[in-house]
């Protein structure tokens, strides 16, 4: 933007959550005159994603990772006083309850695990350069770990889920979003009753869809465990998705098993495999995007994870994607435009797309398809827009879906959409009323494109899946 203004600001000695600090950044930003406001702790890799969106400069040098890093970039210095106000009074705000003597809270994993007798498992939620720290010394306490800090070495992961199996411990993660553990939801999960299927799952949305479908149909989950997306890499060889496989064969509440992941290593994926049979528990094993493969005896592979929802349920006549297939209508020239919260949502849209023999770019291509390049793309188009290049200093659209909305007008209103597909994400943690927000934004559009929507939650959700609906 010409002429804005940019300053940078370092608060020594202060951390606060990075969601609570994305939520600032989100209001700071929508005040008159600001282009744009990021709060990051000063960590490495946040220095380097501030300085890449052109909001650093040598004022933010000075910060460590115990420090706040305060960016503002608006049209006038009057701008960035308001701004630069506003934020401070936000961040105050948490201190100032807890100066009115709210309950005491531990302030480390020691005081924790002291206050709390019997405690055997850890969420793990700080920056990814204090992660490793923190998991070791749970691990050493003998709690199985849930890592939801990103941005984690894969040296370091390794590190962790090789000493968790030396000790007989999960360590789920990291980057890992959603679990559903004796019936408790963590992080991004869903009102889900507990049932005889265990889920093990690499991503969160996949756990979370597959869940809600379970329930939605009656059925219900014993455990879910997420095991962050390089579990089945070449290098992480499926640690804690053997290991996960080999807990819930060994739960008497489990009877059934879904495993949920993108293509995996070709070796790991044999390793994989060899740990279903082990199980000696049916299990069907959904890989997004990956070609057929030789099943164990008490295995089967679907594509979707509508599939393995109803398969696990023994409700295959619930849904025949094969016999829904179509051919595409070669003189249209029109876009398909998927505009997608959850990751895995949008790898398997693309799965289905490729069935009618779509090419679809994406910025998470799968399948053979390719990498989305640039805005003005030409052809088919599905975004996931919970990636980091999207998320810079603001909350996951999950959290706070404005930024999707955005997307979405300027889709409807381009005369190339033929189609826009977007999900609808319910769940403990995210927005109040995702469906409001976008009916509100789409009322106001006359003689728009047709719109397909997906919704992700149950009856049982703060947000409920029929109100939504």
């Amino acid at each position: 933007m010409n002429g804005s203004v940019l300053a940078v600001e370092v608060r020594a000695n202060f951390y606060l959550d990075s969601v609570a600090l994305m939520r600032i950044a989100r209001e700071v930003s929508a005040l008159p005159e600001v282009v744009e406001a990021a709060l990051m702790i000063g960590t490495a890799a946040n220095k380097t994603l501030l300085r890449d969106a052109g909001l650093f400069d040598e004022a933010g040098d000075r910060a460590g990772p115990n420090d706040l890093i305060l960016s503002i970039k608006a049209a006038s210095d009057a701008a960035i006083a308001d701004a630069r106000r506003l934020a401070f009074d936000l961040l105050d705000q948490p201190r100032a309850v807890d100066a009115q003597g709210s309950a005491w809270r531990p302030k480390s994993l020691d005081s924790a695990v002291k206050q709390l007798v019997g405690a055997n498992f850890a969420l793990i939620s700080v920056p990814g350069e204090f992660a490793l720290a923190e998991a070791h010394k749970a691990l050493d306490r003998g709690l199985h770990v849930m890592l939801f800090s990103d941005n984690v070495d894969l040296g370091d992961e390794i590190e962790l889920k090789q000493k968790g199996l030396d000790r007989g411990l999960l360590v789920m993660g990291p980057d890992c979003g959603t679990a559903l553990i004796g019936g408790m939801g963590l992080g991004f999960a869903n009102a889900v009753p507990r049932g005889p299927i265990g889920v093990v799952s690499a991503s969160g949305t996949g756990l979370q869809e597959v869940s809600s479908l379970v329930a939605r149909h009656g059925g219900g989950i014993s455990h879910g465990l997420g095991v962050g997306g390089r579990d089945l890499s070449r290098e992480v060889g499926g640690r804690m998705t053997l290991a996960a496989i080999a807990a819930l064969a060994r739960d008497p509440a489990t009877e059934k098993i879904i495993v949920i992941s993108k293509p995996p290593d070709a070796g790991t994926a044999e390793l994989m495999l060899g740990g279903v049979e082990r199980a000696r528990v049916p299990t069907i094993v959904c890989l997004i995007g990956a070609e057929p493969m030789a099943m164990p005896s008490n295995a089967t592979q679907v594509g979707t994870l509508a599939e393995a929802a109803f398969a696990a349920l023994a409700r295959g006549d619930e849904l025949d994607l094969a016999a829904r297939r179509t051919t595409p209508d070669s003189t249209s020239e029109r876009r398909l435009i998927g505009l997608f919260c959850g990751g895995t949502l949008c790898a398997e849209a693309q799965v289905v797309a490729r069935m009618s023999g779509l090419s679809i770019a994406s910025n998470t291509p799968i399948g053979g398809n390719p990498r989305w390049q640039r805005e003005n793309d030409a052809g088919h188009v599905f975004l996931d827009l919970g990636a980091d290049e999207f998320t810079l200093g603001r909350p996951h659209p999950m959290i706070e879906p404005s930024g999707r909305t955005e997307r979405l007008i300027e889709a409807l209103t381009d005369p190339a959409t033929g189609v826009v597909l977007i999900d609808i994400v319910l769940g403990y943690g995210a927005h109040p009323d995702p469906a409001g927000e976008l009916a509100a934004a789409i009322g106001a559009i006359e003689n728009h494109p047709p719109i397909v929507a997906s919704i992700c939650g149950t009856e049982g959700d703060p947000q409920n899946y029929h109100r939504q609906l």
